[in-house]
């Protein structure tokens, strides 16, 4: 291939995996040789945030290099509009084969109702359903329904005959987590196994005495027949299609829908850790926040039933077992990787392929006391791995913030395209680092430890972490260089004042700066 040729690229995304459960990222225990090889190998980015750390919004915001308030996904069940731009479609557009193997989650996945819906306010006239909204795109109808799994099988084909799915000419979708997922990945296990439906799910799990944890089981799925070994197969499959049309460039995206709860790694990867070996976090006893200290209450009292999304306190024997079990499923997926690497090696395509490694957001994993995700913005849950592996690149560290809005922006700049006009991120590999970031949550409804809907703003600089809640009397500010367990809230300290004001200040400014610049007028006046 001509040294001019524009880059392939094979975008890996894993779910809800924080950064420091690599080697890479100084995890001594985790055994992640493939993903360890590409950071050898290229760019390893240390202060990579999410723009949201829930799984639609960030998801979004990667696709299109814009944060939520903008995309308009401020949390889970809002879809990506159709009418929004991403870089895929770009890529596209420039003549690039695209292809999203796996897990996507730009749309909903159960198909039930949301539980915030509009309210008619008795007096008054309700307006008609299109005018209940200011967005007039309210992002229902067949074109949202791609990834609803209420909808599997019976759509699939029909599906499949779409012009394109945000952008990708090809996908084949994974939806839910651990042995639940389903989608075209259910088709395919029904295809070499009849009876795969009797093997999935925790009434059908096999004898374990070993783990004791909330959302775990040892599933009777194979190795063989698990949503990992799926996306391997089918991401091999991607790559020898485009090895056959060598003139056309590539982007494959290859994404993971574990190491999410459930925590359910098939085969010999349920035990290659043991809990006895796996140590709590540093700051597990430390947790004084009041929607914490309502979790513990409710694990005391029994009261939280712990099998939701919400987050949930956690002894620490269960935090053992749990971690274990996500390192599992993260060996899974670094096996997988590394044969689909062994692939772009043996097709010669590797030294025309920029690799890049992320996830979508963290997880708590045992941090405080509590597990899973939403509304405390703990770096476990907000800072995610970022690795860009390009051949010829040299290998280095960088500390400079980054976050996911900056991914479209840095892809469409190697690829020779120019960004959309309110396209938000940066380019990583060329543009000057900012003072700080903005992270963005929006809850949709009360859980256990928060009595009401939370909306936070959260600054993060090299050396501060800073999040305000609207309607709420408390606050967090953490000096992430002498703290970096984020023990010793300086909210409230009278000697952290002066630097408080400055950073709201600073927040102020970042907020103006993310305002949205689209769209292009069309006239002087």
């Amino acid at each position: 291939m001509g040294a001019k040729r524009r880059p392939n690229f094979l975008l890996i995304m894993t779910d809800q995996h924080r950064a420091d459960h690599l080697g890479c990222y100084g995890n001594p225990i985790v055994r992640t040789p493939a993903i360890d090889g590409l950071s050898q190998q290229g760019l390893r980015f240390d202060n990579f945030f999410v723009a949201n750390p829930i799984c639609m919004p960030n998801r979004a915001s990667i696709m299109t290099g814009r944060m939520p308030s903008l995309t308009g996904v401020r949390h889970n069940g809002i879809a990506l509009s159709r009418n929004h731009a991403n870089f895929v479609e770009l890529l596209r557009d420039s003549g690039y084969a695209t292809a999203l193997i796996g897990k996507s989650h730009l749309q909903s996945f159960t198909g039930e109702p949301a539980v915030n819906r509009f309210k008619a306010e008795p007096g008054l006239v309700t307006p008609p359903e299109a005018l209940r909204d200011a967005h007039k795109d309210h992002r229902t109808g067949a074109a949202y329904e791609y990834e609803n799994i209420m909808h599997w099988p019976a759509s699939a084909q029909s599906r499949h005959r779409e012009d394109s799915f945000y952008g990708f000419d090809h996908f084949e979708l994974v939806a839910d987590h651990g042995d639940r997922a389903c989608g075209d990945y259910r088709l395919w296990a029904l295809a070499r196994e009849p009876n795969f439906d009797k093997l999935v799910g925790p009434d059908n799990a096999l004898p374990d005495q070993r783990i004791n944890a909330p959302q775990a089981w040892r599933t009777a799925v194979p190795e063989d027949l698990y949503s990992t070994r799926f996306i391997e197969e089918r991401t091999i499959a991607a790559l020898e299609q485009c090895a056959r049309e060598p003139s056309k460039p590539f982007f494959i995206q290859m994404s993971f829908p574990d190491p999410h709860h459930p925590f359910t790694p098939p085969g010999k990867y349920w035990d290659m850790y043991d809990p006895a070996d796996i140590p709590v976090p540093a700051s597990f006893d430390n947790g004084d926040l009041p929607p914490i200290v309502r979790m513990r209450e409710a694990l005391a009292k029994g009261s939280d039933p712990r099998n939701r999304q919400s987050p949930f306190a956690v002894t620490a024997s269960e935090t053992r077992d749990i971690i274990a079990l996500t390192y599992g499923s993260i060996s899974m997926i670094d096996d997988a990787i590394a044969r689909v690497r062994a692939k772009l090696a043996e097709l010669a395509l590797d030294q025309d392929t920029i690799v890049i490694f992320t996830s979508d957001h963290g997880d708590f994993m045992g941090d405080h006391g509590i597990m899973l995700k939403l509304l405390l913005h703990y770096r476990g849950l907000i800072r995610v791995p970022f690795i860009w592996n390009e051949p010829g690149c040299k290998a280095d560290v960088r500390p400079d913030l980054a976050q996911s809005i900056d991914i479209a922006p840095t892809i469409l700049r190697r690829a020779g395209i120019q960004p959309y006009n309110g396209i938000q991120g940066r380019n990583l590999l060329q543009d000057e680092e900012p003072n700080s970031l903005v992270i963005e949550e929006d809850s949709q409804r009360p859980m256990t430890g928060f009595d009401k809907p939370q909306r936070v703003r959260t600054l993060v600089t090299r050396k501060w972490r800073m999040s305000v809640r609207d309607g709420e009397d408390w606050g967090e500010l953490y000096d992430l260089e002498n703290d970096p367990q984020e023990i010793v809230n300086l909210w409230n300290s009278p000697t952290i004042l002066p630097r408080k004001a400055e950073l709201f200040e600073e927040l102020a400014r970042r907020l103006i700066q993310l305002q949205d610049r689209s769209p292009l007028p069309a006239y002087l006046a």
